[in-house]
């Protein structure tokens, strides 16, 4: 998608993974700017629409409360201004994720060690 291209809300649902119902919901609670609409006053996606979407689903993905992701949303719309309050929002972020990641490579290591000891039990006819 080039600079001037436009996605209709069908289009950016298939390009983004997102349903049209959350493209409206996140336009309606503020976390996409209004998005243009055509002639047809149906809603016209642009490429930077979709690089904030992107952004927004990796925000959603690591756990991101929608709550957290309003308050990035307005700040960046304030501007410049803002870049010390988002950074320390994307950083806290980023610890409570890196948490995450601890927290279930330490599950995966558990269940790593169950399931040697169930392949080893079965490797002898136990079931």
């Amino acid at each position: 998608m080039n600079q001037t291209s436009v996605l209709s809300i069908a289009e950016t649902a298939e390009a983004t993974g997102l349903t049209a119902h959350t493209l409206r919901y996140y336009e309606r609670i503020g976390l996409l700017d209004p998005v243009g609409r055509g002639p047809d006053r149906r809603r016209r996606f642009r490429s930077a629409d979709l690089a904030w979407l992107a952004f927004l689903t990796r925000l959603r993905t690591t756990g991101m409360s929608i709550r957290d992701m309003q308050r990035f949303a307005e700040l960046r719309r304030q501007g410049d201004a803002t870049a010390r309050e988002r950074l320390e929002l994307l950083e806290r972020h980023r610890d409570a994720v890196r948490r995450r990641i601890a927290e279930l490579s330490d599950c995966l290591t558990s269940l790593d060690a169950k399931i040697d000891h169930y392949r080893e039990l079965s490797a002898h006819g136990t079931h």
